[in-house]
């Protein structure tokens, strides 16, 4: 089985916080977004990961230079080969996956990494393919899926009128990666663009008409990472499955010096609590210093300090300082407010 993650996206939603670091490598509660969007396929799949394959923007795009080292190293700690791909202008969601064309055979997972979600289920591998999807209460700002008996009989992007209420999350799976890429490459040959790119929602439309039938793979949990209060968010349901999970998440060596941590939580290594109360559902990242303050729901990155606050629904960029007395605060790397 492979993995194909199309990350290319600059994430310019989630400024200043992706100004310095790609949204799909922004840290929810210790692992990075995609690390823990890899797992949870992994988890849902239950088959050996042979390969991931990221597509992700250019330099010039905003992508640091060690990007590739990194998402390498997710790929070695689930014990698959990594590949990393360029995509250097955005063609829309089917040209992201054909940037990775070389890595695009046999049974495959294709995950757009913009989202995290939870699943109780067992992917059927012998399917033709599936598709994520998730109840949604406004249908209109989405893809959705009809179904009967099922199966996914219909796919509709952002409907003006009710179809379905199942949204699809940007994740698939796909029997044979080679059917897909036939399929991408019919639309770059024969340049079939919807809005000036190429989407994935033709591939499926015409693999779905050759006869090939696709199974929806229902979620319990979508979390987004679009934006600062969702990304948040994100950060404190991850932490709950966690803690539900009985993982600890606190680094034995945290110095609480007249502090106390409400869980759950994490604290990432060599962290200095002082005359502090920090929790429920925060995360504080390696080597941070916080000082005579409450935290609370609150996503805090590394090499951070924080003195005199009263934090809630915070995100703190990497080498940040703060000190003052805001709460619903947004600061990107090596940002200070003191």
């Amino acid at each position: 089985m492979k993995i194909i993650v199309p990350m290319a996206g600059i994430g310019s939603r989630l400024r200043p916080h992706t100004l310095t670091v790609p949204k799909p490598l922004t840290v929810i509660a210790g692992k990075p977004i995609v690390q823990r969007l890899v797992e949870d396929i992994a988890s849902v799949i239950d088959e050996e990961i042979e390969e991931i394959a990221f597509v992700i923007g250019s330099r010039a795009k905003g992508f640091p230079a060690d990007t590739e080292e990194k998402l390498l190293k997710i790929a070695e700690e689930l014990g698959a080969k990594g590949s990393v791909y360029v995509q250097e202008v955005a063609l829309g969601t089917a040209h992201a996956i054909y940037c990775a064309k070389e890595s695009l055979s046999g049974p495959c997972v294709v995950a757009y990494a913009d989202t995290l979600f939870k699943a109780d289920f067992k992917l059927d591998v012998n399917a033709d393919g599936a598709i994520w999807v998730s109840q949604v209460e406004n249908p209109s700002a989405f893809g959705v899926v009809k179904l009967q008996e099922g199966v996914i009989t219909d796919f509709t992007e952002k409907p003006k009128e009710f179809v379905s209420d199942l949204a699809i999350i940007g994740i698939y799976y796909f029997k044979s990666g080679e059917k897909v890429l036939k399929e991408i490459q019919h639309l770059i040959d024969n340049d079939l663009k919807e809005n000036g790119e190429y989407q994935l929602t033709n591939v499926l439309e015409s693999l779905k008409q050759q006869g090939a039938k696709f199974i929806p793979g229902t979620v319990n949990a979508w979390m987004d990472c679009g934006k600062k209060d969702p990304t948040v968010d994100t950060n404190k349901q991850t932490l709950s499955f966690e803690h539900e999970a009985g993982n600890n998440l606190v680094s034995e060596d945290v110095v609480l010096q007249n502090s106390e941590i409400i869980q759950p939580c994490f604290i990432g290594e060599n962290v200095v609590l002082r005359d502090s109360k920090i929790g429920p559902y925060v995360s504080i990242g390696a080597n941070s210093l916080v000082n005579n303050s409450t935290i609370v729901n609150s996503l805090i990155q590394t090499n951070v300090d924080i003195s005199n606050a009263n934090l809630d629904n915070a995100m703190i960029g990497n080498h940040a300082k703060y000190n003052g007395e805001f709460t619903s605060v947004s600061i990107g790397d090596y940002t200070e407010l003191t």
